[in-house]
């Protein structure tokens, strides 16, 4: 008989499945604490649940797992990247960054990428699968266990931009930030998780109406459709004016920011002529502009930009909410568009 893994299941459907099973309304929430509060995951040791509620839960339930290969970290242990592979033998990387703020954590939504963007490590090996609900929940619970027992703190910030797109696997994401940000589940606040997209215009509409208060930030890094095309085959079904229309009918769905990540190469999108172009084309869009240096990637002869300072100062000057990215991992290839499926591809 195939089981359900707990870790998949949002709080709702758990409770529906448990009910179904005769098993009392309460249980749900009981194990729901001893997962995702308590941290336990063997059954046996989930003492204030009967023993006949376990024995049904063990015949009808599992909880997934996976195992981390490697962890690689810089001088400063402020960054630290994890190779995790799944039983079915497929892997990928996941990034613990260490702010002012705290731990933040880079989760990866699938194995592999089919966005093909030309700048970006993940996107060398076509997708070879979604990852589960599961699969996003083991990321955050291994890196918050390896955090937790080195420096005796918590992950209070999730970003999900890591390898593959995440809208490319909507309904397993959705699913994910439920569990996420119910109290029953990992109970964190909305405003502390950032999706990531490349810009697949109708789940940015999606998601404003599903989970609205989830942050969300659009790869854009071309201020016209020639450049962002050549850097983003995505831009061939979504272009510049469509994106745009779509993030500005998403704040008003949502009355949130969006933050627009603009990638900043040498002499390819980092002239004067560029930045004004990209002030043009944002104007009224609630937005801020996170302009990011660029981290050098195997078979890639693009160059990092060295205008970055006078593009934000350009932006600035035009009344811009932008920021330079703060740099973290380029030293154990754990930044931005650095990331792999396999350790060394």
């Amino acid at each position: 008989m195939k089981k359900y893994s707990l870790l998949d299941l949002p709080f709702s459907e758990c409770k529906k499945i448990f009910e179904q099973l005769q098993l009392k309304k309460f249980v749900a929430k009981q194990i729901f604490h001893w997962i995702y509060q308590k941290n336990i995951y063997d059954f046996d040791k989930m003492s204030n649940i009967s023993l006949n509620s376990r024995k049904i839960i063990k015949q009808n339930f599992m909880i997934s797992d996976a195992k981390i290969i490697k962890i690689s970290s810089d001088e400063k242990k402020e960054t630290f990247k994890f190779l995790l592979q799944f039983p079915d033998k497929n892997s990928i990387e996941m990034v613990a960054m260490h702010f002012k703020y705290g731990w933040s954590i880079c989760l990866s939504s699938q194995v592999g990428c089919n966005m093909k963007c030309k700048f970006c490590a993940s996107g060398n090996k076509t997708k070879v699968r979604n990852l589960k609900p599961s699969e996003f929940i083991l990321q955050y619970i291994l890196a918050k266990k390896y955090i937790s027992n080195l420096f005796h703190k918590n992950i209070t910030n999730i970003v999900i931009m890591g390898i593959g797109e995440p809208f490319d696997n909507f309904d397993n994401l959705i699913t994910t930030l439920k569990i996420f940000t119910n109290p029953f589940g990992l109970a964190i606040g909305p405003k502390h998780i950032t999706i990531s997209t490349c810009g697949i215009c109708p789940k940015i509409l999606e998601l404003a109406k599903l989970m609205p208060k989830i942050n969300l930030a659009v790869s854009f890094h071309g201020p016209n459709d020639k450049i962002r095309s050549e850097l983003m085959p995505i831009n061939n079904v979504y272009n510049c004016d469509l994106l745009i229309k779509t993030c500005k009918k998403y704040c008003s769905l949502t009355k949130n920011r969006i933050t627009l990540e603009y990638l900043l190469l040498d002499n390819v999108n980092d002239h004067e002529k560029h930045a004004l172009e990209l002030i043009k084309r944002i104007k009224g869009l609630n937005c801020y502009v996170n302009l990011i240096p660029y981290n050098q990637i195997q078979k890639s002869n693009f160059i990092r930009s060295a205008k970055i300072e006078k593009f934000f100062d350009i932006l600035k000057r035009n009344q811009i909410l932008v920021k330079i990215r703060q740099e973290r991992g380029n030293a154990i290839e754990a930044a931005c568009g650095q990331l792999r499926i396999l350790h060394g591809q």
